[in-house]
Order: structure tokens, then C-alpha cells, then sequence
């Protein structure tokens, strides 16, 4: 009797493929692309955000056609064994896993119909002015007036740091303007001396500087936010204005978790109201190589300071 393919031949797509690349798809579009409209055109006048909407869409198209060419070939596996008569248990059980994983693909399709919904809904939008503030995007909270980054610049961290400045770039593109910024490394050194203790004046000019300053810092990193964390809120938590954070890291190697928040109940919350200073929110460069103690942290941190905890997988890093 010939025997069946192998359980790896049947599964030549693996379903963390599908579901990464559709949900990865729709987590960086909905909840760092910013939703109002983009100024900037390309050669032939299309917007931006449109090639971005149909990029994505044609993705989803694709991870649908391969989706159900996996399917087909699914269910044709349990027709295979018929003349067999059940008598290879191997053969029944590779069938029986067969039957629950398209069964589980079943299911997901639905998840990935629900992202083209999501991105009709999107290019159907009547977009807001360019000017208007919107006070949420993706469920992070915008409305802040100044913002500081605090950057974890170790090793792994610049392995990645391409990823790294897109994302701080995307994030400061949901602020269309604010009344100033700042840049740290989790050890608290500032990206620019200059504006040491000072706010970076928000403009177009600035803000490219900043990134393109980023291109080549070497500052030093213990990839523990303690001391960013203590120079920021020290130094900007008291000035009027909204102030948010945003913690960029993929790794936490503190001794404990408890200095952080310690560090951030002594100096963000005011003890007369008991409310948060700032808000604090987290990004997490995630990936098969690091533990997840940073997430564990972060998820913490942003729960208690009102922010958000966004986790992103990046290739590489460890």
C-alpha cells in the first residue's frame, strides 16, 4: 500500500504564517498608521494612505487565495484512504489532525474576512480635515501636548533599529502637532545635548533631524527604562500640558520588576488626587529570540499610568 504524504507535505503553509502576516497586516494599519489623511502624494498624485489601504488590501486578497488553496488541498486528504479501509493507524490519525486543522482554518477565515471589512470600511472613510487633533488612534490616546521617547539602545535593540525608527516615526505621525518632544535612552542620556532639560520644538525640519540623529546613536543601554523614566519625570512631569511616554524596548533585564513601578508611583502620581502625572505608554519589539519579561513589565505599566501596550514581531533581535 502506498503511504500518504507526510503530515509536514500537507501543511506546506503553516497556519502562523497566514494568521501573522493578515493580523500583523491589520495591527500596523489600524493602530499606527495614522487615520487622517496624508498630505504627501507620489509622483502620479495618489495619496499615501490609499497605496497604503490598497497595499494592504491586495495582501489580504493574496492570504485568501493561498488560504483557500490550502483548504482544497485539505479536504482532499481524507478521500485519499478510503480504499484502505482505516487500517494504518498513522494514517487515520494524520487524517484526524487534518480534519481539526481545517477545521481551526475555517474558523480564522472568518477573522481575515473581518480585516477586509475593516479596510473597505477604511477607504470608504470621509477623511477629517488635516488639521483636527483625533483623541484616539488604535485605542492609544492622542491628545497628549508634549511627548517624550525613552529608547532602550542596547544590542538587539540595533539589530532592529531600522524597525525601530519607522515605528518612533509612525508614532510621532499620529501627533500631527505638538507643543514639544523629547528623545532618551533608557539610561536617561539625551538623543540631543543641546536640549538637555529643554522640549525640542515641534516642525517638520525638527522632526527630521531627530530621526536622522537617530541613524547613528551609540549610547549605551542596560535595557531597563528606570533611568529614562526617573530623568523624564523629574524634569518634564510638573510642566503644564498633557505629557505622554512612550517606552520603546524588546527586552526588560532589571534585577526586578518592582523598581520600575516603584520609580513610577513615587514620581508620577500625585498624591494629593491620585492621579498620573503622564501617561505612559509601550511599544514591544517582539520576537522568538527574547524572553518576555519585557511585555510582562510593560502590560503592568501602561494598566496602571493610562497608556497602551502595543507589541509588534520583528525578524531577528535576541
Amino acid at each position: 500500500m502506498k503511504r500518504p504524504r507526510s503530515f509536514g507535505e500537507v501543511f506546506g503553509l503553516a497556519f502562523l504564517d497566514v494568521i501573522a502576516c493578515a493580523f500583523g497586516a491589520m495591527v500596523l494599519l489600524l493602530l499606527i498608521t495614522r487615520p487622517a489623511p496624508i498630505e504627501v502624494a507620489d509622483e502620479s498624485g495618489a495619496s499615501v494612505e490609499t497605496a497604503v489601504l490598497d497595499e494592504a488590501a491586495d495582501l489580504v486578497r493574496r492570504l485568501h487565495a493561498r488560504w483557500e488553496a490550502l483548504q482544497a488541498r485539505l479536504t482532499e486528504e481524507p478521500e485519499r484512504p478510503a480504499a484502505a479501509g482505516g487500517e494504518d493507524p498513522a494514517l487515520e490519525e494524520a487524517i484526524r489532525v487534518a480534519g481539526e486543522r481545517l477545521q481551526q482554518l475555517q474558523r480564522d477565515n472568518r477573522g481575515l474576512e473581518r480585516v477586509e471589512e475593516s479596510l473597505r470600511r477604511a477607504t470608504l472613510r470621509t477623511p477629517a480635515p488635516a488639521t483636527e487633533r483625533d483623541p484616539e488612534v488604535g485605542g492609544i490616546p492622542v491628545d497628549s501636548e508634549y511627548v517624550i521617547f525613552i529608547l532602550d539602545t542596547s544590542g538587539s535593540m540595533k539589530q532592529i533599529w531600522g524597525e525601530v525608527m519607522d515605528i518612533m516615526g509612525r508614532v510621532l505621525d499620529i501627533h500631527p502637532k505638538v507643543s514639544g518632544f523629547q528623545v532618551l535612552n533608557d539610561n536617561g542620556a539625551y538623543l540631543i545635548r543641546a536640549y538637555r532639560q529643554r522640549w525640542i520644538r515641534d516642525t517638520p525640519r525638527q522632526r527630521r533631524s531627530i530621526l536622522n540623529a537617530l541613524r547613528n546613536w551609540g549610547a549605551m543601554s542596560n535595557s531597563s527604562p528606570v533611568e529614562g523614566l526617573q530623568t523624564a519625570l523629574r524634569t518634564y512631569a510638573r510642566r503644564e500640558g498633557k505629557t505622554a511616554i512612550y517606552i520603546f524596548g524588546d527586552d526588560f533585564r532589571g534585577e526586578s520588576y518592582d523598581r520600575v513601578m516603584d520609580t513610577l508611583r513615587d514620581l508620577n502620581v500625585d498624591r494629593a488626587t491620585g492621579r498620573n502625572r503622564v501617561r505612559v505608554h509601550a511599544i514591544g519589539f517582539v520576537s522568538s529570540q527574547i524572553h518576555d519579561r519585557y511585555a510582562t513589565l510593560m502590560r503592568e505599566v501602561t494598566r496602571n499610568h493610562d497608556g497602551a501596550f502595543l507589541a509588534l514581531p520583528v525578524e531577528g533581535g535576541g
